[in-house]
């Protein structure tokens, strides 16, 4: 018999319309977001108002579950957390108080500068102030909009949508999704709706004679950064890594029971091993998940059931296989609710669904590689050095990185209609990376990596792809490397010991070698293989006709008709080849899904007029006869 969990979400308002419109408003957006989730229930909500208080501004919180912090302070004299967020001028002459608040954890483990443990979202609310938050690993997102004169906020974005009259797509929002795979923030793919930026403070004040809400004020919380502080001895080193991945798990299974059985989602890579095993070694009952993708690309369990067998784990067979991805892709698309564009967010999804049914507390290895510089380097250092040498090396090295990233950016004029090429002329993606890699915050060029990796690459995705999936499902979700003090302690670390020659991750290697198979600790890294090009040319052939559509694609004035047919006869550009193809045909999918199924847009009359139709062996042929 499997687990009932509880989704945890939350939804809002703050300001100086009228109550009853504003309350209207929040009845109507809970019944439909009953509707639209089918396991959620009117009674799970429970609301937590300012009901009675005639003045302004009020507001209003429906909420299935709020993982409250410690009680903040409530005195005047007494500090709060990161300091004043709304300005030196009020004094803290009133009480402030938290009316919302989600971990993906369960746990409340962010500190502040004062010592006070603090959710991954919160809203907190003081006399004629609203405050929103995020803490800096950006696991689970916060949105607000403004309509009329009230801020509304949500966990959720499909929660928020149901308050907005007529949501219409951000064309910045799709441009940036097309460029990385995930909508950068403050942006989100609705125009006018709006996400806090991890590790960030958003405050709002209302004058109450006017009702007029000012524009909201900005305050990072923590800013990562090398430290002057350096650790360059490796034996000093192993021994403080060792202890601090220990102290790190030992936080996160603080809540535990002795019997209780906790999942693991085990790829068999270095940074999920280590995360097994240290549970192993603190004496949990783990149960590991592992992904199969059947016969196509390259198995990963093999590497799973190494260490599973190493570490005397039960180890659980999860098929993702292409009809299970067909079977589950929008429900996944759905539990997302943000689009992701990279192959890897379904098949997660299986893994909460599978984990779902046994347990209620999943661990992950996420963030291991943002920690330890597990990324490839090597063309980022060298873009590095000649940006030493050039006078625009700035923006030349944010061009660089921004290719990391292998999307459609650079193919702009292949990529969308005229309509919105024009709209995106004036915007340059590369803008939206610059805070990130942003040299005035000092440290060496792998340090300054790192931190670009945990802002961008961590933070906006996946973190919060990781979170949403789990919260779907109602699972607690932990992340040993989203640990504060171990995360302090890497940006102490001289680059050698980050990056040996060749060998990335060089400390944390070290630093586990004893408890892992070799095998594990010392292969080369690779992201994981989810063969979609495969399926993209066998599998889902006939279903992208359906999906990438021609005549839904030119009736929504965004992307080229033809987008699909070009990429996969290989005419569309020399860099989408081989693996990129599937990479990119995914982005497109999982956009299109969601703009139908979250925007709620129509899907317009389709068109034969693809390739798709085919049987693939007969378009190889066509393809080949008319070369």
């Amino acid at each position: 018999m499997g687990i009932t969990n509880k989704q945890r979400q939350f939804l809002g308002y703050w300001g100086c319309d009228s109550r009853h419109k504003l309350e209207a408003l929040l009845a109507k957006s809970i019944s439909q977001s009953v509707r639209e989730i089918p396991v959620q229930k009117v009674e799970d909500f429970s609301i937590f108002s300012t009901a009675g208080d005639p003045n302004h501004p009020i507001w209003n919180v429906a909420s299935t579950e709020i993982d409250r912090a410690p009680d903040l302070p409530t005195k005047k004299g007494d500090s709060l957390p990161f300091g004043n967020p709304c300005g030196e001028r009020d004094s803290y002459a009133s009480p402030t108080l938290q009316i919302a608040a989600l971990s993906a954890s369960g746990l409340c483990t962010y500190p502040s500068t004062n010592g006070w443990l603090l959710p991954d979202a919160w809203v907190n609310v003081r006399e004629n102030c609203l405050i929103l938050g995020r803490e800096p690993f950006g696991r689970v997102t916060l949105y607000w909009t403004q309509i009329g004169q009230s801020i509304w906020f949500a966990s959720s974005l499909q929660l928020l949508l149901n308050i907005c009259e007529h949501p219409e797509v951000s064309i910045p929002g799709l441009y940036g999704y097309s460029c990385f795979s995930y909508v950068p923030t403050p942006l989100t793919p609705v125009k006018n709706v709006f996400a806090v930026p991890a590790g960030t403070e958003l405050s709002w004040e209302c004058d109450r004679a006017s009702g007029v809400i000012f524009e909201p004020q900005s305050k990072r919380l923590l800013e990562w950064g090398e430290s002057s502080e350096k650790i360059q001895d490796e034996a000093e080193a192993i021994a403080q890594l060792q202890n601090l991945l220990k102290d790190a798990v030992e936080r996160q299974i603080s809540d535990l029971n002795s019997s209780e059985t906790v999942g693991v989602f085990l790829s068999g890579g270095l940074d999920s091993s280590v995360v097994a095993a240290l549970l192993v070694k603190a004496g949990v009952k783990v149960r590991a998940y592992t992904l199969d993708f059947g016969e196509a690309g390259i198995p990963e369990y093999p590497w799973a059931e190494q260490v599973a067998d190493s570490l005397k784990i039960p180890l659980v067979k999860v098929d993702a296989r292409p009809h299970r991805i067909k079977q589950v892709l929008h429900s996944a698309v759905k539990a997302l609710d943000l689009p992701f564009g990279d192959g890897v967010t379904v098949p997660l999804y299986l893994l909460n669904e599978a984990a779902s049914q046994e347990t209620d507390i999943v661990f992950n290895g996420e963030g291991g590689d943002q920690l330890f510089a597990g990324w490839t380097n090597k063309p980022l250092i060298a873009a590095g050095i000649y940006q030493a040498a050039n006078p625009a090396g700035d923006e030349a090295f944010a061009l660089q990185y921004l290719r990391t990233f292998h999307r459609m950016w650079g193919y702009e004029t292949k990529v969308y209609q005229p309509q919105i090429y024009t709209q995106i002329q004036n915007l340059h993606p590369q803008d939206w990376l610059l805070e990130a890699l942003n040299p005035a915050r000092g440290g060496s060029l792998l340090h300054r990596l790192r931190r670009a990796g945990l802002m961008l690459k961590g933070a906006q995705n996946i973190h919060p792809r990781a979170a949403n999936l789990a919260l779907a499902f109602g699972l607690k979700v932990r992340s040993p490397f989203c640990d504060f003090a171990l995360t302090d302690w890497t940006f102490k670390l001289s680059g050698e010991l980050c990056l040996r020659g060749a060998c990335e991750k060089y400390i944390l290697k070290r630093s586990v070698e004893n408890w892992l198979p070799a095998e594990i600790v010392w292969r080369e890294k690779r992201g994981m293989g989810v063969p979609l090009t495969s399926w993209c040319f066998n599998e889902f052939w006939h279903q992208i006709g359906d999906w990438l559509n021609p005549a839904v694609l030119q009736s929504e004035k965004r992307w080229q008709p033809d987008l699909a047919a070009q990429i996969v006869s290989g005419k569309f550009a020399a860099g989408i080849q081989g693996r990129r193809i599937g990479e990119i045909i995914w982005l497109l999918i999982m956009w299109q899904i969601w703009r139908s199924q979250i925007l709620g847009e129509d899907v317009k009359r389709k068109s034969w007029n693809h390739p798709f139709w085919l049987p693939r062996s007969v378009w190889n042929y066509c393809q080949r006869w008319a070369e």
